[in-house]
């Protein structure tokens, strides 16, 4: 009897064997532009104002929100009669918007009537919960500092991040109701839903002026007392400040939006894959999916292991005057799952829906945990149509960042729809490549 050692050669003389790894880039996407004119309101997000883009098209948004109250107005050491005023301030990040910063634009604030929809969508017509002839506030806004004064503008420049402030002056009647509200009845401004039935929010809509469209992150009230003390003849005034109310993801938030798309880019979508957002076109495609497991079946055998899947789309910005580019984020997901995907705020599974960024350097959109998807679809006994028919459309991640040690880490937390400035590109599907890789080993 023979034997060999652990490390010897005497057994490769008896059993050869080969690994490959095999990658098939040869199949074909296609697929089309389609309408996208309405987006369901994810976002606290808030866009205000009205472009008219070459290229784009007339793009306008106003918003209506109801409010989310904070436990506590200040009572003590004051009275109702020592309120002074009520100011809404609406904050942007410098840069959060497109168009002229300079040109003079006005808005109009009114007093939601009734109880908001849910769920509420962007094509939402607020003319049934206000009144024209109730309005609360006015104002002409930029977004620039040029006028303001130095302390002014240091104030707004001293963080990392810039900052452009529209401040709205309120009625001081509006503060003293919530004033005499809070005391008659504290608890509710620790119940949002029962505070949204005494007052369902506001409105805030552009009145005249465009040429400029912002994105304002946090919207928050605040209420002003002015109280003179005197003490041994000497008269001393006490201004205090109380934030509470604002604008936050667990309240309802929409962009009221319309659009009316420029020609050229109504004449480009017709014969090109085109994705525009917050409103405008989505792209649906067709992943091959049955040739793609049949070409996988004629190039293996029992030993082969699929090691990845990914799609590479290419995309260029579309001729405009507005600086748009492409949207930072795409989602991949299927047709008949997109409506769920948004009205229940999931997150990418990488089985029915997919995430990637805009790479500014290739150019292109990589989806590459498509893994899953093929071994899905490799396990079905019929896989049907609407196993290969998918959308891309813009999305915005919700990311949460903790803090453990010295690491931070962000992590998604859903995806929603696209509320933002502008932006569109042209997909360029006939160079878009699906790749799939796989490892054979031969005995």
């Amino acid at each position: 009897m023979l034997s060999c050692e652990q490390d010897g050669t005497i057994g490769s003389s008896v059993i050869q064997d080969r690994v490959e790894v095999l990658i098939d880039s040869s199949f074909t996407v296609t697929g089309s532009s389609v309408a996208n004119p309405v987006v369901q309101a994810r976002t606290d997000n808030q866009l205000l104002g009205i472009i008219d883009a070459k290229g784009f098209g007339k793009l306008s948004s106003d918003f209506i929100s109801q409010l989310m109250p904070a436990n506590v107005i200040d009572t003590v050491g004051v009275t109702v009669n020592d309120i002074d005023s009520l100011k809404m301030f609406l904050y942007m990040k410098e840069g959060a918007m497109i168009g002229d910063s300079v040109v003079p634009m006005g808005l109009d604030v009114y007093r939601v009537t009734k109880d908001l929809p849910s769920p509420i969508y962007s094509n939402f017509d607020p003319d049934t919960y206000y009144s024209e002839s109730d309005k609360l506030a006015s104002t002409v806004y930029s977004a620039t500092v040029l006028g303001l004064s130095d302390a002014k503008i240091a104030t707004l420049t001293h963080s990392d991040t810039a900052l452009r402030i529209v401040e709205v002056k309120l009625p001081v009647e509006l503060a003293r109701e919530f004033y005499n509200k809070y005391k008659q009845d504290p608890s509710l401004f620790s119940d949002p839903q029962r505070f949204a039935k005494w007052f369902p929010g506001l409105y805030v809509k552009n009145s005249f002026g465009s040429g400029r469209l912002m994105r304002f992150y946090s919207s928050m009230i605040s209420l002003y007392y002015r109280k003179k003390i005197t003490y041994e003849s000497k008269d001393t005034i006490y201004n205090l400040a109380n934030p509470f109310l604002a604008v936050t993801p667990e309240v309802i938030n929409n962009n009221n939006m319309s659009l009316a798309l420029s020609n050229d880019l109504s004449t480009l979508a017709a014969s090109a894959p085109v994705v525009a957002a917050p409103i405008g076109y989505d792209t649906e495609i067709k992943i091959p999916i049955k040739d793609i497991i049949q070409k996988y079946h004629s190039n293996t055998n029992s030993y082969s292991v699929v090691n990845s899947m990914t799609l590479e789309i290419p995309a260029s910005t579309i001729t405009n005057d507005y600086d748009i580019m492409p949207p930072a984020n795409l989602l991949l997901v299927r047709k008949d799952k997109k409506d769920d995907f948004f009205a229940d705020q999931q997150i990418y599974d990488n089985r029915t829906s997919f995430y990637a960024t805009y790479n500014s350097t290739t150019k292109s959109y990589v989806f590459d945990s498509m893994r899953q998807y093929f071994l899905d679809m490799y396990d079905k006994e019929t896989i049907e149509e609407s196993d290969s028919e998918f959308i891309l459309t813009a999305v915005s991640p919700v990311t949460e960042t903790t803090q453990s040690g010295y690491t931070q880490q962000t992590v998604i937390m859903a995806i929603v729809p696209y509320v933002n400035t502008p932006a569109m590109a042209q997909l360029d599907l006939e160079k878009a490549k699906i790749k799939l890789t796989f490892s054979k080993q031969t005995m």
